[in-house]
């Protein structure tokens, strides 16, 4: 499948920190994740007060959701990082975790990070949202 992805950035646009500005899917089967939260397999939260060990619980989280639907993060079109800050050190820091863990390869393709005031979950850090487009 990953011959029909095309990542691209025009030389007209700026350059960014490693995601491509568009993503290209021939057509095929698409999988929408729900956004990935820093929740145990129990639905507790993990590392309140630690956006580093939240971000390790949400990779986790996001690489079996995945791995269920026999995709893994170069199958990833789109991502959207939600975090809840508006200090762009700490955006800086969420995307350098997550751009160098396992799941970095999601984050090559068109992505989106955001600060936000609030998530869903109390104490809740980062959450983050995939489309994949599935493996034939």
């Amino acid at each position: 499948m990953t011959d029909k992805i095309a990542r691209l950035n025009p030389e007209q646009l700026h350059e960014t920190p490693g995601y491509h500005h568009i993503t290209v899917v021939e057509a095929g089967r698409t999988a929408y994740l729900a956004g990935q939260c820093p929740l145990d397999r129990n639905g507790d939260l993990v590392g309140a007060g630690s956006l580093e060990t939240q971000i390790d619980q949400v990779v986790a989280n996001a690489l079996t959701a995945l791995a269920a639907v026999s995709a893994r993060p170069h199958h990833v079109v789109r991502s959207v990082i939600y975090v809840r800050s508006d200090d762009r050190d700490d955006l800086g820091a969420a995307w350098s975790r997550l751009t160098e863990s396992a799941l970095g390869p999601a984050f090559t393709t068109a992505s989106t990070l955001l600060g936000v005031a609030q998530l869903g979950f109390t104490g809740q850090l980062v959450e983050v949202d995939l489309t994949v487009a599935l493996p034939d």
